[in-house]
């Protein structure tokens, strides 16, 4: 499966503000690159966590019909599916109604399932031959442990600029993030 960002997000779950407030930094020399550390420890955690913190819009693609009609998907909070569409041979596409399945939003992954009973043609392309498109973040209601977690990262990222380890999480912010792993049982 592909999965392809399509609007990313219009803004930082922390602000310049805070960061610098975070740093105890008045002066105004260092404001792109803290700029460029809230970014990177933003794009950091949801990596590693497979979550999006701020809103965004996503294409998932898939060759074919999940055998048990249900699309796991791997980016968590789902606020909402826009459409899925099935692709002919010729890459015509055509609208599933929504009638014809439902989000689950209660799980991690969260899924997409066809209701029961529905059956539906083979995609006409081989590859790629269905589209979801979703909507992924907190929107407006982002956690706060997230926030002070990327407050950590940000300023442990400022204070070791240029030591070679870099790019790992502070322990706080590990902590701070500690309910958001995604575990799977075997």
């Amino acid at each position: 499966m592909a999965l392809i960002l399509i609007t990313p997000p219009t803004g930082e779950p922390i602000s310049l503000a805070e960061a610098k407030a975070h740093l105890r930094l008045t002066i105004n020399d260092d404001d792109t690159y803290i700029s460029t550390l809230m970014i990177a420890a933003r794009r950091a955690v949801e990596s590693r966590y497979g979550i999006n913190i701020m809103q965004q819009s996503w294409s998932l693609f898939a060759d074919a019909w999940p055998v048990d009609g249900i699309f796991h998907l791997p980016l968590w909070p789902v606020l909402s599916v826009e459409s899925l569409t099935s692709f002919a041979d010729d890459d015509t596409g055509s609208l599933i109604d929504p009638a014809h399945y439902y989000l689950d939003q209660a799980t991690r992954p969260p899924r997409l399932a066809v209701r029961v009973g529905r059956i539906f043609a083979p995609p006409g392309r081989k590859i790629n031959g269905l589209k979801l498109n979703f909507t992924s973040g907190f929107g407006v209601l982002i956690p706060q442990e997230i926030k002070q977690a990327l407050l950590a990262v940000v300023a442990d990222w400022y204070q070791h600029r240029g030591d070679e380890q870099g790019g790992t999480l502070p322990p706080a912010a590990l902590e701070l993030l500690s309910a958001y792993r995604n575990v799977r049982l075997s």
